[in-house]
């Protein structure tokens, strides 16, 4: 049970300051291009870089930490993501942001399937797995939440440069747990054949052009040549990275994990509901600092009743998922959260945070932390300790695809909708048909899941290989 329990609070802490990241350092961005003397243009890369290496790598990661450990890739993962978290609060120049940035995200490919893999290995199938998972979804949530009060209150208060030292920290605490960790999750024999470099190389080329061809439509627009360019190499590199996997007897993603409806169903609710929450996220923030004139620490702290609500969501999703099944959770959150965001469409010029923003965040928070947590298991249902890395990477990178093309899409959306006006109702305007879109993509995850999820956990897990990659797979003696 002790140990356990530092599985646990490791896990959390790794995934806390990873969810932190990903949004501490919006809030900051005016404050980091005036102090570094960011061109207009660039300013994007403080937020893409770290995108792009963390989703671009995460199945590498996964697979990583089912070869050769998992507490060795939280060991390997964390002190990169802190070391690039100090040179990032250090950073001179731009290039020095956006470089340290870079090496936050292949620190955080590393730590984040590693800590979720061995908290899956460690707590097996059933209502004890059900509960640590909700412990680390409700870290999570509540890790990207509160990054905008964090990003918020310190950029006004301390100073852009805490965005990134506020990391050292929580990173340093994490690592004092891994020593206590079990070092079991890899074995000699699945080492033998080593990494599947060519699937690797192909689906980590692959992944980071897709993610860099959507985060660049914010300058360049979707209908520009060097767009589909790029879309089109990374449809290649990962057609090509498919048909590689068929082929090696150690794929980087056994492509039979994908034969189970909770594996498959969970990703495709993932991304869809990171698109709904990353793009929510967005327009909720410009619209109380560029409509309502909220200052960057006003907006940060107006974000805590959903980061509470999210809190709320994922102890009501854990008791559900303990009692029922995934399913039973997920649909009536994606539902509620689809409600909170039509709620939330709502908004006007003339509004406030009392009747725009406080009722819609506690209904939306409440909903999407009900989507959070049974995701997560449904990920992980049936999938065997010795692939969890392998799950645990798929879906992240599905989250992270997810919140890119999501937030890209509907803010071209609502760029359109509002047009060359930049004044307080055409900024409403758009900023409400996004949220409206992201409510549609909620109500397209609750049918997914009620088409999708089977309705008990006793459906049949992921089919496993025939011999001889079976035996290379299970990581028995040969």
């Amino acid at each position: 049970m002790y140990r356990n329990s530092r599985v646990l609070a490791t896990a959390a802490l790794a995934q806390f300051v990873v969810a932190l990241d990903m949004s501490v350092v919006n809030v900051a961005l005016p404050a980091i291009r005036t102090s570094l003397g960011f061109a207009p243009l660039d300013l994007s890369w403080v937020v893409h870089a770290y995108a792009l290496t963390f989703g671009g790598f995460l199945l590498l990661g996964g697979r990583a930490c089912d070869l050769y450990g998992r507490r060795r890739m939280l060991a390997l993962g964390l002190p990169l993501f802190g070391l690039c978290s100090l040179a990032g609060g250090l950073a001179q120049a731009p290039w020095q942001l956006i470089a340290a940035r870079a090496g936050q995200g292949l620190g955080a490919a590393a730590a984040a399937p590693a800590a979720l893999a061995m908290l899956t290995s460690t707590f097996t199938e059933g209502p004890r797995r059900v509960r640590a998972l909700g412990v680390w979804s409700a870290v999570n949530a509540a890790g990207g939440a509160l990054g905008v009060l964090a990003g918020g209150l310190l950029t006004q208060y301390a100073g852009w440069r805490w965005v990134m030292l506020v990391n050292l920290p929580i990173v340093a605490t994490a690592l004092a747990l891994v020593p206590a960790l079990p070092p079991a999750g890899s074995s000699s024999a699945r080492r033998h054949k080593g990494l599947d470099v060519p699937g690797a190389v192909l689906a980590t080329c692959g992944s980071g052009l897709l993610i860099l061809g959507v985060v660049r439509t914010d300058t360049l627009g979707w209908g520009a040549p060097a767009t589909w360019a790029t879309l089109t190499l990374a449809a290649a590199l990962l057609g090509g990275f498919v048909l590689a996997e068929l082929k090696t007897t150690a794929p980087l993603l056994r492509l039979g994990l994908l034969r189970s409806r909770w594996v498959v169903g969970a990703n495709v609710l993932v991304f869809l509901a990171a698109a709904g929450q990353f793009a929510a996220f967005y327009f909720v923030s410009l619209y109380m600092q560029q409509v309502l004139g909220m200052s960057a620490s006003a907006t940060g702290t107006a974000f805590l009743p959903f980061s509470l609500a999210l809190i709320a969501g994922t102890v009501v999703a854990t008791r559900v998922t303990s009692a029922r099944t995934p399913r039973a959770a997920l649909i009536p959150g994606a539902l509620l959260a689809a409600s909170g965001l039509v709620w939330f469409a709502r908004i006007s010029p003339g509004g406030g945070f009392l009747t725009d923003v406080l009722g819609p965040c506690l209904v939306t928070g409440t909903g999407v932390g009900m989507v959070i947590a049974p995701i997560v298991a449904a990920a992980t249902t049936g999938v065997t300790p010795h692939e969890a890395g392998m799950a645990s990477g798929l879906m992240n990178s599905s989250r992270q695809l997810g919140g890119s093309v999501g937030l890209a899409a509907l803010a071209t959306l609502a760029a359109h909708r509002t047009g060359t006006t930049a004044g307080p109702a055409a900024l409403s305007d758009g900023y409400a048909l996004g949220l409206a879109v992201a409510a549609a993509l909620f109500v397209l995850a609750a049918a997914v899941a009620v088409a999708v999820l089977p309705r008990s956990r006793s459906a049949p897990p992921a089919p496993r290989p025939t011999a001889p990659a079976h035996r290379h797979l299970e990581g028995t003696p040969s």
